[in-house]
This record gives C-alpha cells, sequence and structure tokens, in this order.
C-alpha cells in the first residue's frame, strides 16, 4: 500500500513539474522561438518513427493554399461523435453553415485501408502582406497574427499513396461538396456587364411536369456530360452542350432549366438578347461568364429574326448606337458564339436555347455541335398530371384520376394550366373537380370550329369578311 502511494505521489509530483514547466515557457519563451524548438524537437524524434508528417500551411506567401482551404472543408465533413470542439460560421451568400476543425483537434480519416491522422495547430508569426506604391510592390511583415496550418501524419511506407492519392482525393471532394452547399446565382446583362442575384428556384427533376423516361435521359446525358473533361480533350472539343427545349407556352421550359442548374449545381447566365448591340458585346458577355453554368436564351424566335438566311450577311439584329452608326449582331456572330472559337474560352459550358416555334429556327443553329440535344415540351400528360396532383396536394391516388387521365389524353392543355387549377383550392377533391371542368371547357372549344364550318357551308367562319 505504501508503495502505491509512493508511485501516485511520484507521478503528480512529475505531473505538476511538467505543467509548471510548460506554462513557465509558455510565459517567458517568445512564440517563435518554442515553434522552432518543437520542431527541432520532433525532427530529431523523427528520425526513429515511421510516422511521417506533411505540413499544410494557411498561406502560401501572401495567398491562401488551397490545399489548405481544401483540407478545411473536406474534414468539416469527417467530424466524428469524439471531436469535442468545432468552429462553425456563416457567410450571407450561403445558406448553409461552414463546419471546420477547431485548433487542437484531431481527426482519423481512412483511404484506400489505410489511416490517416489530421491535427490542427497554429503560431504566432508576421503575416506577409502584399503593398502597392506608385506602381511598386513590396513585401512587409505586418503585425504579429495568428498562422494556421494542417499536419497531416501516416505511415512513411504509404508516402506515394498519400501526395499521388490521398491529398488529390481531397482536393475532388472538397470541391464537390463546396458546390453542393455553395447558393447558385442568377445573371442577368445589361450592356456587357453580368449583375447577379441568388437563384432560388425550386424546381428539381422530380417536381417536374414530364414523362418519368424523358426526365432520367435528361439527366443521364447531364450527369454523362460533366463526367467526360478528357474525353472532351482528346476529341479535341470544346467541353461545352447545347440543348434546345421546344414547345408551346407554358409546358415547363424554364422549369426544365431551373431543375438542370439545381441537379449540377450550375450558376445561371440569362442572355437577354435585345440588349446585346454587336458581334463583340456578344463576346465579351461570353467571356464574361464562369466555368460549370448554364447559359440561356430564350424565345430566341421573338428576340432575334433569325428566319430566311442570306449567307453571312443576314443581320439578325440592328439598332443604332447614339453616332447614328448601325451595330449589328450577324447570324454567323450568333454561331460563333455558339459552336465557334470563342466558344471554347471556358470548360464545362451548357448552352439552353428555347423557343416556341422550332421551324423558325435557322437550319445552321440546330445542327449537332450548337444545339446537340432537342427537347420537345409538350402539352400535360396524365404522368405528368400526377406529378401535379403529388405536387400540389400530395395525392397518389384519387377516385377522380381515372377520368382526369382519360379526358387529358383528348385535349390540349398545358402543365401550367393544370397547375393553376390544382392551386384554386386547398381541398383535392374540389381542385380536381375545378381541372374536370377545364378540360370540358376544352374539349368544347376545340369542337367549335368545326360546327361553325358545317353550319356555314365549308366557307369562311361566321363574321368573317361581314361588315
Amino acid at each position: 500500500m505504501a508503495t502505491t502511494k509512493t508511485f501516485l505521489s511520484t507521478i503528480a509530483s512529475l505531473t505538476a513539474s511538467v505543467v509548471l514547466v510548460r506554462t513557465i515557457a509558455n510565459d517567458v519563451v517568445p512564440d517563435d522561438i518554442r515553434y522552432y524548438l518543437f520542431s527541432a524537437l520532433s525532427s530529431f524524434l523523427g528520425r526513429f518513427s515511421s510516422q511521417l508528417t506533411v505540413v499544410i500551411d494557411e498561406l502560401d506567401g501572401i495567398t491562401v493554399n488551397k490545399m489548405y482551404r481544401s483540407a478545411e472543408i473536406y474534414l468539416g465533413a469527417k467530424v466524428s461523435p469524439s471531436t469535442r470542439r468545432l468552429r462553425v460560421t456563416k457567410q450571407d451568400d450561403c445558406e448553409a453553415l461552414d463546419v471546420t476543425m477547431e485548433r487542437g483537434e484531431d481527426i482519423e480519416d481512412v483511404f484506400q485501408g489505410v489511416r490517416f491522422r489530421w491535427r490542427l495547430l497554429s503560431r504566432e508569426a508576421n503575416r506577409p502582406m502584399y503593398h502597392t506604391h506608385r506602381r511598386r510592390h513590396y513585401f512587409y511583415d505586418s503585425t504579429m497574427s495568428e498562422v494556421r496550418y494542417f499536419e497531416l501524419t501516416f505511415h512513411r511506407k504509404h508516402k506515394d499513396l498519400a501526395l499521388k492519392s490521398y491529398l488529390p482525393h481531397v482536393l475532388d471532394q472538397s470541391k464537390a461538396i463546396k458546390e453542393q452547399s455553395k447558393t447558385l446565382k442568377l445573371y442577368t446583362n445589361e450592356d456587357d456587364m453580368w449583375t447577379p442575384v441568388n437563384l432560388q428556384h425550386p424546381a428539381t427533376f422530380e417536381t417536374l411536369a414530364m414523362d418519368d423516361q424523358q426526365k432520367e435521359e435528361v439527366k443521364d446525358d447531364l450527369a454523362r456530360f460533366v463526367k467526360r473533361k478528357e474525353f472532351y480533350r482528346r476529341t479535341g472539343k470544346a467541353w461545352k452542350r447545347g440543348y434546345l427545349l421546344y414547345g408551346p407556352p407554358g409546358t415547363g421550359k424554364s422549369s426544365l432549366i431551373a431543375a438542370m442548374a439545381n441537379f449540377l449545381r450550375f450558376d445561371v447566365y440569362d442572355l437577354e438578347m435585345t440588349e446585346v448591340r454587336s458581334n463583340s458585346m456578344l463576346r465579351s458577355l461570353l467571356v464574361g461568364t464562369a466555368n460549370r453554368s448554364i447559359l440561356v436564351v430564350e424565345d430566341i424566335d421573338c428576340s432575334i429574326d433569325l428566319q430566311n438566311r442570306d449567307g453571312e450577311k443576314k443581320v439578325v439584329k440592328e439598332t443604332k448606337n447614339s453616332d447614328d452608326e448601325t451595330e449589328k449582331v450577324t447570324l454567323s456572330g450568333l454561331l460563333n458564339f455558339v459552336d465557334g472559337l470563342w466558344s471554347s474560352c471556358g470548360e464545362e459550358r451548357i448552352i439552353v436555347f428555347t423557343t416556341n416555334y422550332k421551324d423558325r429556327l435557322d437550319p445552321a443553329l440546330l445542327r449537332p455541335g450548337r444545339m446537340d440535344v432537342h427537347i420537345p415540351m409538350g402539352y400535360c400528360t396524365p404522368t405528368a398530371f400526377r406529378v401535379l396532383a403529388s405536387n400540389y396536394h400530395c395525392l397518389h391516388h384519387h377516385p377522380l384520376f381515372e377520368e382526369i387521365e382519360a379526358s387529358i389524353k383528348q385535349v390540349e392543355v398545358t402543365p401550367a394550366e393544370v397547375a393553376e387549377e390544382l392551386m384554386k383550392s386547398d381541398d383535392a377533391q374540389v381542385a380536381l373537380r375545378g381541372l374536370i371542368k377545364l378540360i370540358e371547357t376544352k374539349k368544347e372549344q376545340a369542337r367549335t370550329p368545326d360546327q361553325n364550318e358545317d353550319q356555314n357551308g365549308g366557307g369562311k367562319p361566321i363574321g368573317e369578311g361581314q361588315t
């Protein structure tokens, strides 16, 4: 018993001594000297260790180290129940919380069966600053501030795996995490500049009033596109893809674009062609778009005249500037914008055109390489109706469904018209009855022209040519 007490007393005394020495060292020894002493000790002990440590500083000179930021994002998603402290922040333009490690915390990760241990540390140091004066550039030391860094520790024999596979994996995963959590932007053009607002459209492929097979084909094409960076590079093609959405108004073209943006996590650039005065402005706007984005030209048949092309001299839009000099957006300029050299000034871009009248577009615009995928947006089908009923009333089955689905095949009613009827009442029964009434009205309107023609002996409709 006495021996045990003596042992415990000795341990307690040693612990108290270590704490006292550490406290004195922290108060007396400057941070930079303490850091170098610790580094020297670690280096000496490391000669006898099988572990290898990679240091990832927060700063690379005056710029943020991309590897550090990527590790910070990646490890934020790897927080375990044993983690005691976290750092949580939120940016104004981001909906999600930004969760990262706190100083002194450890996180263990496993990659291809190998354990990697991360630790976040910091030290006091002079943070380098960059200063410009009279076109001359200077580096100088600012006041003392906290400089953070990660230590990544693993067995020496896995050095190649860590540097060639694991760290690139961290970079890729952090990019995916960042894309999923970012707030999408909708850009509109004014002169040759883009102005952004937050894009908060809730449309997804699950809520689109389209046939399931058509939705899956579009999703598969988009997913295949974003994975084909090496394919496009190997084949010598610009990494872009063009879509044409065509169909009557109210068939969901804009909603499909929003669903594509939410699916890919791409920003949207809504190009208003009536604001574009020349080919050079068109090129400037294209160069101003970011990678991983969707460029949209809605109602192209209305915004510019693309009928009856007359070679490359055809003018698709013409305005006059303040000096009374004519500026032109030509069809050749538009084609070069879509598929020429200027279209390759970026990567992973999607261009979407919409039109109510596909037959009004010049065949030169419709060919593959410019509009690669043509997506018809038609009238409401039984499948689309069921999606809308689920969206607006959480209905998957109802006694009136059979009657509505049989009738909806016989009339031309758009998904927008169906949605409007379903929104008129919170009572599903009342809303469905209203939809049946709308369909019956559509049927009656469809029969009326034939009846008028029969009553007039096949001549002009009533009222035409009368005074």
